[in-house]
């Protein structure tokens, strides 16, 4: 009973962890498949087999862009959380930190920041708040941490749909060669009934 109870929980899962997209079933038995409701002809089944692969190169490419942001962020973000520590290794003494900052595009200036314990951080749609350098490091170390944890969900996502690629491109082989030779036969029996 409990083994029933943890294989089921296993399946239900893996079913969240890709949740939202659609597993392909692979087919078995083409001839089976193709007698089923709704595969009147080998030419519709490709076409909707093909349809789903679009839509699986569609999630491919906005999964791939998701993750191009966050391998984009997560530097931004250990730098961000490296220059906090700096600034709070300094907060204790009175010499000003000499550094550079970004004006505009690989327009830097120099700068010289007196020592302290307020910082303030670019939070996304032209919004920025003041912190404590304790409050910035902890709100960034979690950012930092859920931006991993989501770009390791990513790869799993897009090595899952990676899978569905490749059940459908042999299903779609399947169909195909099922339809070449259902033809070949057919076209045997007709020069066979012409004899």
């Amino acid at each position: 009973m409990a083994a029933t109870i943890d294989n089921s929980n296993a399946a239900l899962a893996t079913k969240k962890k890709h949740l939202g997209i659609p597993e392909a079933a692979f087919v078995e038995d083409v001839d089976t498949f193709m007698k089923q409701a709704g595969n009147d002809t080998a030419d519709a089944v490709l076409r909707r087999l093909d349809e789903q692969y679009q839509k699986y190169k569609y999630m491919e490419l906005n999964l791939s862009q998701k993750k191009q942001r966050l391998k984009n962020q997560i530097p931004q973000i250990t730098e961000t959380l490296e220059i906090l520590r700096h600034m709070q290794k300094k907060k204790e003494t009175t010499d000003p930190m000499e550094t550079h900052f970004l004006l505009a595009d690989n327009v830097y200036c120099k700068a010289s920041v007196p020592p302290t314990d307020k910082v303030c951080l670019w939070l996304g749609a032209n919004v920025m708040l003041e912190y404590d350098i304790d409050e910035a490091q902890a709100l960034l170390e979690k950012n930092l941490s859920t931006a991993s944890r989501n770009l390791e969900q990513l790869v799993e996502d897009l090595d899952f749909l990676r899978d569905q690629f490749t059940t459908i491109e042999v299903n779609m082989a399947r169909v195909y060669n099922w339809d070449v030779k259902r033809r070949s036969k057919e076209n045997l029996l007709k020069s066979a009934d012409k004899s």
